[in-house]
């Protein structure tokens, strides 16, 4: 049974009541027309009728708040809305203006022609649903994702409870020169992991619930800062390893793509780097939010910068892209730095490893 809507719901915005009125006998039939006077009265047609618009055109010239204004709410709160901005005036500055501070899909210049505003609604529409469908497919496959870590709490709580005991019974020997201090120490990095799994299952699971736990609305996008303070109040630092980590922000930006999946990557990055510090004279792991110098554009970045023992060259050429891992001895499989890369890469972000024997280890994570 087809359940697409026979109408598509619009949504036009303009202070002159009489353009309101001309733009909805203009585009015909197929389409409801919703009309608004102002970036005010359009905040409120959107809270009362957001789930049903498809595309929302609005003026750019506007007294009490202009176009741009109203598209940056329409992208903080409804982005799977399309936008097109229509203005009269022909001057780069403010079209540049426009297409920077607010997403919109497409301007339009008055006086515009009926058959541009119809075409330019259909490419709207076809925007509205490849936008649909991709969030759909997030959701779903942040929900699988949600069940298997689900399915493996259990499993690892017992194994870290079991090496715990293990350790405790260790502890409770008679001290021989046997094999019982290398169990305990088995048993401790065991634990370890175990801890940090459970750690990357629960910081995951939160973020799901945040990002889809209330159906009808907008996730409210999470920041780098935002991340990297959770990363600090769940990530499972032993006494000793939280002296070695510090973080700052010196310049904070939202993360509306994956910011889970972004935590996983911090999570993984800060593993390897606690890992390669653990016989390191003052080991030092800094993590920083900040824009990219000399960048071209408004691009930001994550560094996470370590003082520890560094790479050796030919492994640091195969890192991003093949299975090669200096903790095989532990259970490492090198897929860590393969799966990081894939996550940035998805949304049209990167990283990169700076490093070298005895230098330190540098990874910088960019985001478009």
């Amino acid at each position: 049974m087809d359940t697409t809507p026979d109408t598509v719901t619009i949504l036009y915005v303009d202070d002159e009541a009489q353009a309101c009125k001309w733009f909805a006998r203009m585009i015909g039939t197929g389409y409801e027309v919703l009309t608004a006077n102002s970036v005010e009265e359009a905040k409120t047609v959107l809270h009362d009728s957001h789930e049903r618009i498809s595309v929302v055109l609005t003026d750019f010239r506007m007294p009490g708040g202009d176009g741009t204004e109203l598209l940056r709410f329409i992208d903080a709160e409804y982005g799977d809305i399309a936008t097109i901005l229509v203005t009269a005036y022909a001057d780069k500055d403010l079209l540049i203006q426009a297409v920077n501070t607010g997403r919109v899909f497409k301007i339009l210049e008055k006086p515009y022609q009926p058959d541009d505003v119809r075409r330019s609604l259909q490419e709207a529409l076809a925007l509205r649903q490849d936008r649909l469908l991709r969030t759909q497919r997030l959701m779903a496959i942040d929900e699988t994702l949600a069940f298997l870590a689900h399915e493996l709490n259990t499993p690892l709580a017992a194994i870290s409870n079991f090496a715990r005991g293990i350790r405790m019974r260790v502890d409770q020997s008679e001290p021989t020169p046997g094999a019982l201090p290398e169990i305990g120490r088995a048993a401790d990095r065991v634990q370890d992991n175990a801890r940090y799994c459970l750690s990357v299952i629960a910081t995951f699971l939160n973020s799901v619930r945040n990002t889809y736990g209330k159906p009808g609305t907008a996730a409210t996008p999470n920041s780098a800062g935002g991340l990297i303070r959770s990363l600090f109040d769940t990530y499972p630092f032993t006494n000793a390893q939280r002296e070695w980590v510090s973080y700052r922000v010196e310049d904070d930006f939202p993360i509306q793509t994956l910011p889970n999946c972004v935590m996983l990557v911090l999570s993984s990055l800060t593993s390897n780097a606690l890992q390669a510090l653990r016989h390191t004279n003052a080991p030092k792991l800094e993590i920083v939010a900040s824009r990219v110098p000399d960048a071209g554009t408004a691009q930001h970045m994550i560094r996470i910068e370590d003082n520890g023992p560094g790479i050796a060259p030919d492994v640091l050429a195969r890192l991003t892209i093949d299975p090669v891992t200096t903790r095989a001895e532990e259970g490492g499989n090198g897929m860590g730095m393969i799966f990081c890369t894939r996550i940035m890469q998805s949304f049209g972000g990167a990283i990169a490893i700076d490093s070298a024997p005895s230098a330190g280890t540098r990874v910088t994570l960019t985001f478009p």
